[in-house]
């Protein structure tokens, strides 16, 4: 396997590909990536540039730079059990020293998504069979790179459009940090709510329930993990892999549920995403019925301004009535009537009763008190199209929101996934050109502008009223800072933190568990949540996802039965063990015509049946989706035995 990174992104795939699939791994870094740098933005960018030409000057002073490139020449280190090769740039003569010819996958991983381009047209030109994994922020230029790169394979290896790896049909994945990450930052950010993994049109949502409540989920899955016994101790393994036997259990048996006391439990609640996510106000149906009609009223206009309409519709209602008692009219004409004296157009009552003639001086005062109120109204609904395209700001009495600190590439994809859960979000941003600024627009998410450091930013967000503060800037002193004042308005406040380094999310996570016990600490990074998509994508298998459990990682993957033994002719109940993986799911698609006659029907819009009966047998032809952790899913794909060879 062949890693090429510029940030710590790859060293963490690299040492996952090593510890966990026990791979032979090449790392790519440039010079000084040995002592992994932290991410710059902003003006900072300006300095780091300077500081990387003065380095290449002395490099190349040195002797030891190549005189067409200016790159330092490759210089290969074994450093616990992996290769290093040390250069700028991942050029043909780079990806040849790597090995690249030979190697099972190549991992670009570099942050800038031209750079990962260019290396991948080169690697696919020496290796048509080499498996690709790009790291591209684009979605859609993604999908193109994707299918241009599969067919440049096809073409190449004359294998056909149905000749990819592991019978995907695909030899290059694309995956993006930021739409890895986002769900399980998003749902941590969230009491009570989920987990959630997504892709393509796939919602998989993991809850936490209390402890006490052992057994299946109330729709029939089974349950993911049982928490940590050790949350309670700051000084522990905080639910890492060395927590021993108080750690958590991930897909344990009916006999390990049944047995557990005291420990909550993750249980798989829905399961299928329906499509993309509805606009506010349209979440109910296609179309506007008397519900959405009031809905759509209601936003162009104002509540007093509503109440006083209502009012006048009301005093009109009441004069038509009177109209008809004293003059005996049927219904219509004396609602026609009563409008004409009320735009005082119709013939004065001299030669009428008394009590007509105050009718219509009643329905002409209503007349003068019509005029302002429908003057007020065009000028709310003219300044509500206006301000459409305008940053919103947070309402009066908003409270139980998530307050959301950046709108970078993290930012913006958790804020997508908090909408399509409908949770509301007030956005915290320094930059009046961030990239997430338009999206918050799309969605009308409302927005404060300011330095979250600044006194009365996280105020003018309702930090006191707010239920979680999810910060996700790219400075982790801007976010430790902002988690810290937080804590100081509302000590039981929810806080996650998203921190670069690793080591450093680990160390305040423990601090601040231990100096706020009642409250719920969450610190994440990145590259944690990222890394084990990255290298399942590396071995050859389609990742729908991960679920952070605890400091512990359960992956979601769509496996074809054919060549796995350990799956094929065995019943759903055979295949499934205990710690290392259990068959969710089957894709009625790529069964054949006859699978629906074994299996219960799928949902509506879906290929995927979720109830599948423990008696089901696998057959070659099947893909199931399954639930595995990092080292079962190794071994389910038999990837242990060269290292026992």
């Amino acid at each position: 396997m062949v890693v090429c990174g510029d940030d710590g992104l790859a060293h963490r795939l690299a040492a996952e590909l090593r510890t966990v699939y026990r791979e032979q791994v090449t790392l790519v870094v440039p010079p000084t990536a040995r002592v992994e740098p932290r991410p710059v933005v902003g003006r900072a960018r300006g300095a780091a540039a300077l500081f990387d030409r003065v380095t290449a000057v002395v490099n190349r002073a040195a002797g030891n730079a190549d005189p067409a490139t200016g790159d330092r020449t490759p210089e290969p280190n074994d450093r616990n059990g992996e290769r290093v090769l040390e250069a700028g740039e991942a050029t043909e003569a780079v990806l040849a020293e790597a090995g690249v010819e030979r190697a099972a996958a190549l991992a670009l991983v570099y942050d800038d998504d031209e750079t990962n381009i260019r290396a991948a047209l080169t690697a696919r030109r020496l290796n048509p069979r080499l498996r690709l994994v790009l790291r591209l922020y684009n979605r859609r230029l993604g999908q193109h790179i994707e299918e241009l790169l599969d067919q440049a394979s096809a073409l190449a290896t004359g294998d056909g459009a149905d000749g990819g790896i592991d019978g995907f049909g695909a030899s290059t994945t694309v995956l993006s940090d930021a739409d890895t990450a986002a769900p399980a930052l998003a749902a941590t950010a969230v009491a009570g709510t989920s987990k959630v993994v997504q892709t393509d049109g796939l919602m998989l949502r993991a809850v936490e329930r209390p402890p006490g409540r052992g057994g299946q989920s109330p729709g029939g899955l089974s349950t993911l993990a049982l928490l940590s016994a050790t949350t309670n101790d700051p000084a522990g393994a905080d639910g890492s892999e060395g927590s021993g036997e108080r750690g958590p259990q991930l897909l344990p048996d009916e006999r390990a549920v049944a047995a557990a006391t005291g420990r909550g439990a993750v249980v798989l609640d829905t399961v299928r995403y329906a499509g993309p996510a509805l606009p506010p106000g349209r979440a109910g149906g296609g179309s506007l019925g008397a519900f959405g009609a009031f809905g759509a009223f209601g936003s162009l206009f104002s509540r007093r301004l509503r109440w006083s309409l209502a009012g006048l519709v009301g005093c009109v209602f009441a004069l038509a009535v009177a109209q008809m008692v004293i003059t005996g009219e049927p219904p219509l004409q004396a609602t026609y009537a009563t409008l004409l004296d009320l735009f005082a157009i119709n013939d004065p009552a001299t030669d009428q009763s008394d009590s007509r003639q105050i009718l219509q001086l009643l329905s002409g005062l209503m007349g003068l008190l019509l005029l302002p109120v429908l003057l007020a109204a065009v000028l709310e609904a003219l300044g509500t199209f206006r301000s459409g395209t305008a940053l919103r700001k947070p309402p009066r009495g908003l409270s139980g929101h998530v307050v959301l600190l950046g709108l970078g590439k993290i930012g913006t994809r958790v804020l997508a996934r908090l909408r399509e859960l409908h949770i509301p979000v007030v956005c915290v941003e320094a930059d009046p050109e961030a990239r997430g600024l338009a999206e918050a627009r799309r969605l009308r998410v409302p927005v404060v502008l300011g330095d979250v450091t600044q006194e009365g930013v996280l105020e003018a967000a309702k930090i006191h009223r707010a239920h979680a503060l999810l910060a996700v800037t790219s400075s982790d002193t801007t976010n430790l800072e902002a988690g810290l004042y937080a804590r100081s308005v509302r000590p039981d406040l929810r806080v996650v933190l998203r921190l670069y380094d690793d080591d450093f999310a680990t160390a305040v996570y423990r601090t601040l568990r231990a100096a706020h016990p009642g409250a719920l600490t969450r610190s994440r990074s990145v590259t944690h949540l990222a890394a084990p998509a990255f290298a399942g994508a590396m071995m050859g298998r389609q990742i729908l996802g991960a679920i952070p459990v605890e400091r512990r990682v359960l992956l979601f993957a769509a496996v074809e039965v054919r060549g796995h033994p350990r799956l094929e002719g065995r019943t759903v109940a055979e295949t499934f063990q205990a710690g290392s993986w259990r068959v969710l799911a089957l894709d009625t698609g790529a069964s054949g015509e006859d699978a629906g006659e074994r299996t219960a029907a799928p949902p509506p819009g879906s290929g995927l049946v979720w109830d599948l009966p423990p008696t089901y047998v696998l057959r070659p032809e099947d893909r199931v989706v399954l639930a595995a952790t990092r080292r079962g899913l190794a071994e389910l794909l038999g990837r242990r035995a060269r290292t026992g060879a």
